[in-house]
C-alpha cells in the first residue's frame, strides 16, 4: 500500500494500451478527478544563484520566490548532466544518463524506454509540453505539443502567448493534466528583456568571472532574461489561480544547469550541477519549508507515477520524494552523481563527479588533455578574459583549459570551487570515500568512463 500523499491519490491505472492523446475510459476519468494537476517549469541555462530565494545579489525573482514561500525549497537538488538534452532525458525517464543512453548533447535515448508522457497518459493524465523540446527521438516522447512559447532556445525573440497553455489546462475538467513549461530563458544569445535596468558598473560578479566591460554587458543581458523567466512563472501561476486550479496543482520549478558562462554549463563544477528546485502544493506541502535532502531530477518522474496511482519502472534510478514533500523525512539520498561527455561540444573530455551535500569530488578522466567548448571559445566576453594580463584572470582561464585528475571542494565555504583540497592530506579520507562511491556508481551504471566520450556512429 502507498502511504501518505500517494495513498490519498492511488487509483487503478487506466489500460496500459492508452497512449498520449487517446481518451481515457470514463472510469479512469472519474478517478482522475481527485488527483492533482502537475506543472513542471524548467528554466534554460539558469544559475541557481540568480534566483532571489537562492541569494541573488543583482536581480529579483518575486514570482519564483512566491512559490518557495508557499511551498518548499531544496538546497541540495542536482542534475546529472549540465547540458540541456541529457538533463531533460533524465527528467523524463527517471534514469541516470548511462542508463537511458542519451547522455551526449543532442543524442537519443535507447529504444524502448518509457517516458513521462507514456507513463502518465496510461494513468489517465493529459500530458503536454510548451516551449523547448530538445529530446530525442521525438517518437519516444509523445507529449501533446502546446503552442505559444518558443521552442528554439537560440531564438532572438523569446516572446510568448498563453493561448495554447490556457486551452490545454482547461480542455477537460474531468481529466488531470501534467504540463511541462520549458522556457528558453535565460539561454544565450540573451536578446530578450531589458538589460538597461541593470547598472553594469554596480553588478556584483561571481568570483569565477573576469571583470571586463564585455563580461558586464553580457551578464546584464543574461539577467534581463532571468527577469523574463520570472514573468513567465507569474503569468502561468496567475492563469491557474484565475481558472481555480492553483490549489490542486503540484508545481515544480527547476533552474536546469547553470548559465553559458565559464564555470557552470558544460562542466561538473557546482554551479553547473546544482539546481534551484522548488515544490509547491497547497494543503500538502507546508509553506516556507527548506530541505537539505539530496535529490536529483531523476526522482521527479517515479514520484509522479506513484502519485497518479501507478508503479514506476523497475529500471528507474529515481527515488520517491513524496515523503519529503509530506514532511515525513528530511533525508533522501546519500550522494548525487554527475557525468560530462564533451562531444559534440568540443574535443573529448570525460568527467565524473559525486556530491554528499558538503564535499564534492570531481574526477577528470583525461587530465592530460586541454578542455575546450566551442560556444565558450567564440564568446566575446571569454576572448576578453584571455586577453587580460590580470593574474586572477589568467588563473580562471587556465583553470578552464587545464584540470587536475581530482578536484575536491567543501561547497559550504567554497561554492564556486576555487580552492582544490584534493592533495591536502587532511581531506584524504573524504577523498577516498567519495572516490569509492563514485567508482561503485559507475560500475552499477555500466559506465566505461573515458571510452564513453566518443563520437556516435
Amino acid at each position: 500500500m502507498l502511504g501518505g500523499i500517494a495513498s490519498l491519490y492511488a487509483v487503478p491505472a487506466v489500460s496500459s494500451g492508452l497512449s498520449n492523446g487517446d481518451p481515457a475510459s470514463s472510469a479512469g476519468k472519474n478517478a482522475a478527478q481527485d488527483r492533482p494537476n502537475v506543472l513542471i517549469i524548467i528554466a534554460d541555462d539558469c544559475n541557481y544563484y540568480n534566483i532571489g530565494c537562492y541569494g541573488a545579489e543583482n536581480n529579483r525573482t518575486p514570482n519564483i520566490d512566491a512559490l518557495a514561500e508557499e511551498g518548499m525549497r531544496f538546497t541540495n537538488a542536482y542534475n546529472s548532466v549540465s547540458m540541456s538534452v541529457p538533463t531533460r532525458h533524465c527528467l523524463y525517464t527517471g534514469m541516470y544518463p548511462m542508463k537511458h543512453g542519451g547522455y551526449p548533447n543532442h543524442s537519443s535515448i535507447r529504444e524502448g524506454i518509457k517516458t513521462m508522457p507514456v507513463y502518465l497518459s496510461e494513468l489517465g493524465y493529459r500530458v503536454g509540453l510548451a516551449g523547448k523540446w530538445h529530446i530525442k527521438p521525438l517518437a519516444s516522447f509523445p507529449f501533446d505539443s502546446i503552442p505559444g512559447f518558443p521552442a528554439e532556445c537560440v531564438t532572438k525573440d523569446p516572446s510568448h502567448t498563453l493561448d495554447g497553455v490556457t486551452e490545454f489546462v482547461t480542455r477537460d475538467p474531468n481529466q488531470p493534466f501534467c504540463m511541462v513549461l520549458a522556457s528558453v530563458n535565460p539561454h544565450a544569445p540573451w536578446t530578450g528583456g531589458d538589460p538597461s535596468k541593470y547598472d553594469r558598473s554596480k553588478l556584483v560578479l561571481p568570483p569565477i568571472f573576469v571583470d571586463t566591460p564585455e563580461t558586464r554587458k553580457s551578464y546584464a543581458s543574461y539577467l534581463a532574461e532571468v527577469d523574463l523567466l520570472d514573468q513567465e512563472v507569474g503569468e502561468v501561476v496567475s492563469l491557474l489561480k484565475e481558472k481555480g486550479m492553483y490549489d490542486n496543482t503540484l508545481i515544480f520549478f527547476l533552474s536546469e544547469q547553470g548559465s553559458q558562462f565559464v564555470g557552470a554549463k558544460w562542466t561538473n563544477w557546482y554551479p553547473g550541477v546544482r539546481a534551484a528546485m522548488i515544490a509547491k502544493w497547497t494543503g500538502h506541502i507546508k509553506p516556507g519549508r527548506v530541505t537539505d535532502a539530496i535529490v536529483q531530477y531523476e526522482d521527479i518522474l517515479p514520484s509522479l507515477i506513484l502519485l497518479a496511482g501507478g508503479t514506476p519502472g523497475s529500471d528507474m534510478d529515481g527515488r520517491n520524494i513524496l515523503p519529503l514533500l509530506e514532511g515525513k523525512t528530511d533525508k533522501h539520498r546519500e550522494y548525487a552523481f554527475h557525468v560530462h561527455n564533451n562531444i559534440p561540444e568540443g574535443p573529448a573530455y570525460p568527467i565524473r563527479s559525486v556530491s554528499d551535500g558538503r564535499y564534492r569530488l570531481i574526477w577528470n578522466l583525461t587530465p592530460e588533455r586541454t578542455y575546450k567548448e566551442k560556444h565558450i571559445e567564440n564568446a566575446v566576453w571569454f576572448k576578453s578574459w584571455k586577453a587580460s594580463e590580470d593574474p586572477q584572470a589568467q588563473f580562471i582561464v587556465n583553470r578552464w583549459y587545464h584540470r587536475p585528475e581530482f578536484e575536491l571542494y567543501d561547497i559550504t565555504v567554497d561554492p564556486f570551487e576555487l580552492n582544490n583540497l584534493a592533495d591536502d592530506k587532511q581531506y584524504a579520507k573524504i577523498k577516498t570515500r567519495l572516490h569509492k562511491a563514485l567508482k561503485e556508481w559507475m560500475e552499477s551504471q555500466n559506465d566505461p568512463g573515458a571510452a564513453a566520450d566518443a563520437p556516435r556512429k
